[in-house]
C-alpha cells in the first residue's frame, strides 16, 4: 500500500512539474528579463494586475497567508528571504508571499495526501508519518529550490563577468566614458548578468549615481567577481585612479581567478568520480568478470 502510494505521488509531482516546465517555456527569456526589469522599483500590486486570473488569486492568497505568518516569524529570517529573493531575479515576489507559498505548499500536500489515503482506504500510524513527513517536504522544498536557483543565478554572473570587464576594456580604450560603455556593453550581454546591469541602469536614469546604481546592483547579486569589479570601479573613482587602468588590471585578475577555479575543478574531478566508479562501474565489472567463475563453480558442485 505504502510503495503504491509513493508511486502514485511521484506520477502526480512528475506530471505537475511537466506542465509547469512546458507553461514556462511558451514564454521568450527575452520577455521575461523586461518584465523583471520593467517591475522593479515599483508597487507589486500594479504587477499582479497584469497576471492571469487563477496565478492573481493565488499570489493573494499566499500574501494573505504570509502575512498572517509573518506576524509570528523572525525578523533575520524574513531578511535573508529578500536577500534570496534577490539573488534568484525574483523581483516581483514579496517575502510574505514567498512565505504563504511555503505555507500553502505544507498545509496542501498534508491534505492531498489525506485524501489520497482516505480514498485508497488507508490508515494508521504509518500513514500518518507519511503525510508529516511530507508536510515537512513541502515546508522545506520551496526554500531548497529558491536557494539553488540563487545560487546558480550567481555562479552564472560569476562566469558572465569578466566577458563584461573585456567588453568594458575594449569599449573605454576606444575613447568612450565609463557610463556610456557600461550603457553600450548592457545592451549586448545576455543573462542574469544583463538584467541586473539593465536595472542598474534604469536606476541611473531615475536619478542615482552609476557607483550607487552598481552598490544596489552589488546587494542584489553578491557574486565574488561582481564584488571584485564594483569594489574596483568605486575605489578607482575614490583615488582619482584611471578606469581604463583599473579595468585593465582587472581583466588580468579576472583571468587568473578563472584559470585557478578551473585548475581547482580539474583537481575535485577525481574525488567526485569515486562514488560512481565504486557505487555503478566496479559491480558491474565484478559481475561480469566474477560471475561466470561462480556460476561454473557453483553448477560444478551441483
Amino acid at each position: 500500500m505504502i510503495l503504491v502510494l509513493f508511486l502514485a505521488l511521484a506520477l502526480i509531482t512528475g506530471s505537475a512539474l511537466l506542465v509547469l516546465r512546458a507553461a514556462g517555456a511558451a514564454d521568450p527569456q527575452r520577455r521575461q528579463a523586461l518584465a523583471h526589469i520593467g517591475a522593479y522599483g515599483f508597487n507589486a500590486e500594479a504587477v499582479d494586475a497584469a497576471r492571469p486570473e487563477a496565478r492573481a488569486r493565488l499570489s493573494a492568497l499566499a500574501t494573505m497567508v504570509g502575512n498572517i505568518y509573518s506576524r509570528y516569524s523572525r525578523t533575520d529570517r524574513e531578511r535573508e528571504i529578500r536577500e534570496l529573493l534577490r539573488s534568484a531575479g525574483l523581483y516581483r515576489m514579496r517575502v510574505t508571499t514567498f512565505l504563504g507559498y511555503r505555507v500553502l505548499a505544507t498545509f496542501g500536500t498534508s491534505l492531498f495526501l489525506l485524501w489520497l489515503i482516505s480514498a485508497m482506504g488507508g490508515g494508521g500510524v504509518a500513514m500518518l508519518f507519511v503525510v508529516v513527513s511530507f508536510a515537512l517536504l513541502g515546508w522545506i522544498a520551496p526554500m531548497f529550490v529558491l536557494r539553488k536557483r540563487a545560487a546558480q543565478r550567481l555562479e552564472q554572473i560569476d562566469r558572465e563577468v569578466p566577458e563584461l570587464v573585456d567588453l568594458l576594456v575594449t569599449t573605454v580604450e576606444a575613447g568612450v566614458g565609463f557610463a556610456s560603455a557600461l550603457q553600450i556593453t548592457a545592451r549586448r550581454v545576455e543573462g542574469p548578468l544583463g538584467q541586473e546591469l539593465r536595472v542598474a541602469l534604469s536606476e541611473q536614469s531615475m536619478g542615482l549615481t552609476i557607483q550607487e546604481a552598481l552598490k544596489n546592483m552589488l546587494s542584489r547579486a553578491n557574486s565574488p567577481a561582481l564584488r571584485m569589479f564594483v569594489q574596483a570601479i568605486i575605489q578607482g573613482d575614490t583615488l582619482g585612479v584611471s578606469i581604463g587602468k583599473i579595468l585593465r588590471d582587472l581583466a588580468v585578475d579576472m583571468r587568473k581567478r578563472r584559470r585557478q577555479n578551473a585548475e581547482e575543478r580539474a583537481q575535485k574531478a577525481p574525488v567526485k568520480i569515486i562514488f560512481p566508479l565504486v557505487l555503478l562501474i566496479l559491480p558491474a565489472m565484478f559481475i561480469v568478470a566474477v560471475w561466470p567463475i561462480v556460476y561454473s563453480f557453483l553448477n560444478g558442485l551441483g
